[in-house]
């Protein structure tokens, strides 16, 4: 039996414009995207399918794309419609940040950061550069590789924060072990930080720490 065969409440489309998104599971947000199924498959047959052979929702959206296309039912043109659909929710994320304070906003800054750099295969530092009212001005990707205090230059950062005009940075990298830990090489190289930026009168708020499944701030960790 085909989805168009079943009863409407139970259509995923149908219930998510009946009940929304949250109310449906991850293998019928798939079928959602998917659209269709193959021989012998409906749908959300074949999205529970892929779950099962990737191990859940996220190492299917974070899937490489040879990875991805190898999958039933999948190929390029779906991995394009993924990427722009991932691209989408980070630009609306980027979007809402510029609106508000973001220290009334950590989870939103949160989301952001995560859904920047959890993915990253290897080490990334990254600045947000805030305006006087600490709405959002920028989001740069600045040291990649291994972070430490001979990969980081404040002077760098400097330059970046003057340009921008900005009044106040977060400071941000991921873990690619998945442990968000802050380590004793973060916490120096956030020091050296903050007495850089400190000279041209630009505030460090916090440096977030990107793990697999938790963001770790130094400033609830009381290390600013």
């Amino acid at each position: 039996m085909s989805i168009a065969d079943w009863p409407a409440a139970e259509r995923p489309r149908e219930k998510l414009l009946e009940l929304g998104p949250k109310a449906l599971s991850d293998a019928e947000l798939l079928a959602i995207f998917l659209r269709v199924g193959c021989v012998g498959k409906s749908a959300v047959d074949l999205a529970r399918e892929l779950l099962q052979e990737y191990g859940g929702l996220r190492p299917l959206l974070e899937a490489s794309q040879s990875d991805f296309c190898k999958g039933l039912g999948l190929g390029s043109a779906k991995y394009a419609q993924l990427q722009a659909v991932l691209e989408m929710g980070r630009r609306h994320l980027s979007a809402s940040m510029k609106e508000g304070d973001l220290l009334t906003s950590p989870d939103l800054v949160r989301n952001y950061l995560s859904a920047q750099l959890r993915h990253q295969a290897q080490e990334v530092f990254a600045v947000l550069f805030l305006d006087n009212q600490h709405r959002l001005i920028a989001y740069e990707e600045m040291f990649f590789g291994t972070i430490d205090g001979a990969s980081v230059y404040p002077r760098e950062v400097v330059k970046k924060a003057l340009a921008k005009n900005a009044a106040a940075v977060i400071l941000s990298h991921n873990h690619p072990s998945g442990i968000a830990e802050p380590s004793q090489a973060d916490q120096r190289i956030t020091r050296r930080l903050q007495d850089a930026l400190q000279l041209v009168d630009v505030r460090v708020i916090d440096h977030m720490v990107v793990g697999d499944k938790e963001v770790i701030s130094f400033a609830e960790r009381g290390l600013l």
